[in-house]
Parts: C-alpha cells; structure tokens; sequence
C-alpha cells in the first residue's frame, strides 16, 4: 500500500500543481523510485489511496505494467450531481479500512509505505524480522541525531522493541528516543478490524496509541538504510543537491556527460562566449542557455527552460520551462510554475520579481519574448 491521499501543503509550491508523490527527483516523481522498489523485492500488487490531484498519479502509473506491477487505486472523495469531484481523505488508516471492506485486499501481510520519500530498505529482511518476532504490526525507525528528534514522530520501546508510546516531534530535551518513525509499517489483516468504518483515522496518531493500549504485538525495527523524506521544500532541495554531487548510492543524473560536472539532455543549446557552468550542473533537453550566463552546481535546469544573457544561477533547482531573464540572480531556490521558494522557505509569486524571471509549466512552452540579441552558437 502507498499512502498518496495527502496535500502535501509543507511542500509548497510544489504541490500547487503536482501530489507530493509526483515530485520530481532527477526528472522522475519520487513514488515511482517506491515502485520500482517493490518490484525489486517481488511484491507486485500494489494499492494506492489517492484524493488531492488523484488524476495526476493515476495518468502517469496507470494499471502499472510498465513497471511489472499491477497498480490500483482507492479515491478518496466524492462526485456531486453536476460531476464535479471532490477530494476528501479519510486518514491513513480509514483509506485502508476503505480498501479492506471493498474488495478484501488486505487479507495478507500488507507493507505500508508514505508516498513521499525515497527508500532503499531490505524488505526481506525487514519480514524476516516482522515473522519471528510474531508481530501483528512492526514500524520501521531509523536512528536520528538527538539534536533533530524535534523534526520527527519518535517511537519509543522496551528492550525487546516493543512499542511502548510515540513522541510527535519532542525537543530534545523532553525526548525519550531517538528512533524516528520512518512511514513504513507492516500489518497483518487483523489489525484492520481496529479501524472504525467510515471514519476519518490516521496510523500514526490514532490507530498506533490503540495498538499500544490493547497490548497487541507491535514491534519497532530499527534498520540502517538510506530513507530521504521530502518533508518540506528544503528538504527536496537538500536532495537534489546531494543527488546531483553524487552522494546518494543508485541515483545517477541522466543525460549525457559534455564536460566534467555538466550533463545535457537532448538537443540543448548552450551559447560558450563568456559562458561560466561550474558543476554539477544538469540542463534538461530543448533547454537554451545564451552567452554570457553563470550557473554554478549543484544545479538543476529542467528541459524547454531559457537562461538568458547575463543571468547567474546558484545552486538552484529550476522545473520545465523556467525563462530567466537576463540581470536575474537566482540563488539557493527553487522555481516552479509561477512561483519561487528559497532553501529557507521564503515563497514569492512571479509578480513579486517584477518580471526577472518568467515560469508556466502549464502551458509548456515559452513565451515569445527575447531580452538580448542572441550571439550565435559556439
């Protein structure tokens, strides 16, 4: 099961446009590297609650067969007379009581995963771990520095790994624990008849304390894997920066290597005179970059984008179809759609840059307007 119904509203501007799943990481949505995964460890059949921009993900992923998978999906919401649709999630674990009482999906072991981080768990392993401890629900945790447990929901055990209680991000003085919940749970069916019917009802917060209170066999595993949550927006651009400087393993920037720290997508059109890329730096297909332009890595420019004469960008992640326009200094941001967010979650619509730069991914392709002479190709 992966939980997609949320908004995903820490993460704006992002999700103006796009479910957090569909977040891009090196120009493919975060929930299909979770597919991807799924398949590795053979599990196939997988289930998807969605609600906000449902469209968008059931679209891109459809019945699944292109990744060896057979995907389903569970909306959250309602149609009224005139057809118009309405999302309304009903918790993580009343979408899962939802799916159950339809259809009986959950009649085996069921791993659950948040369908907004990237994940490199031993799945085996962690169901190898789940079985011989006789668990009915196990939640994944992952070990945090103490000075950041008040960023996550820590979970507290015995000896054993029993859970005892949860912490939603304690400050470090009141925490108890230092192991963070990771969003990745494994159930067995019966735990589902603790769920309410028709009901808003969430795992962390309502069903895990019930577990708790009723002394059913609930375990934590404490595993050491890779698990990047895309959190909030400095949280996406922290990733791409370590993605792009190559410091996270099986993620590598796509494209073709021109020069050391540069790779380009197809047919893009870089102007050198007085030209500075320090990398590295990924310029996505059809993108053009005029003479005179300074980016400097780790950066990202997603394709159709347009960097004109005299514009400097800084380690900074641009989506499609980004104009910027010459004199701009684009610095530690994010620019997506009609709006910009810096590393520090300072968020401004295009009107507030009094034209520097121009960005509409909706309509996918750019305007017809031109700063500076262009210089021909080198």
């Amino acid at each position: 099961m992966i939980l997609a119904a949320g908004k995903g509203t820490r993460v704006r501007p992002l999700t103006y446009e796009l479910p957090k799943p569909m977040i891009p990481i090196l120009g493919k949505p975060v929930m299909e590297y979770l597919v991807e995964h799924l398949v590795k460890y053979g599990v196939h059949d997988i289930m998807v609650n969605v609600s906000y921009l449902h469209e968008r993900i059931e679209r891109y992923f459809g019945e699944g067969q292109r990744f060896g998978a057979r995907i389903g999906y569970s909306f959250e919401g309602y149609v009224n007379d005139e057809g118009k649709v309405f999302p309304n999630p009903i918790g993580s674990a009343g979408g899962m009581k939802k799916i159950q009482e339809f259809g009986g999906f959950f009649d085996e072991t069921t791993l659950v995963i948040c369908g907004d981080a990237l994940i490199d768990l031993d799945i085996q392993s962690a169901l190898f771990e789940h079985r011989r401890k006789g668990a009915l629900v196990s939640v994944i945790t992952k070990e945090v520095p103490m000075e950041q447990v008040s960023s996550y929901g820590m979970v507290v055990t015995d000896t054993d790994g029993r859970v005892l209680s949860f912490q939603e991000k304690p400050s470090q003085e009141e925490a108890l624990s230092n192991l963070a919940s990771t969003g990745i749970y494994i159930m067995e069916p019966e735990v589902l008849d603790l769920i309410p019917k028709d009901t808003f009802f969430d795992i962390g917060s309502e069903l895990f304390p019930l577990l708790v209170e009723k002394k059913v066999p609930f375990f934590a595993q404490k595993r050491f894997f890779n698990w990047i949550d895309i959190g909030n927006v400095t949280d996406f651009w922290s990733v791409l920066q370590s993605v792009l400087k190559g410091e996270i393993a099986q993620m590598y920037v796509p494209g073709t290597q021109i020069q050391e720290g540069l790779w380009v997508g197809l047919n893009t059109r870089i102007e050198w005179e007085g030209t500075v890329i320090e990398g590295p730096v990924y310029i996505g297909a059809g993108s053009h970059i005029e003479a005179g332009v300074k980016i400097i890595g780790p950066t990202w420019i997603g394709h159709g984008s347009h960097i004109c004469s005299g514009a400097e960008i800084v380690r900074s992640v641009l989506f499609e179809y980004t104009r910027a326009a010459g004199g701009t200094k684009i610095n530690e941001t994010v620019v997506c759609g009609n709006y910009s967010v810096t590393r520090d979650g300072e968020m401004k619509h295009i009107s507030e840059h009094q034209d520097t730069y121009w960005n509409d991914a909706r309509d996918r392709r750019m305007k017809p307007r031109v700063d500076t002479e262009k210089p021909k190709s080198t």
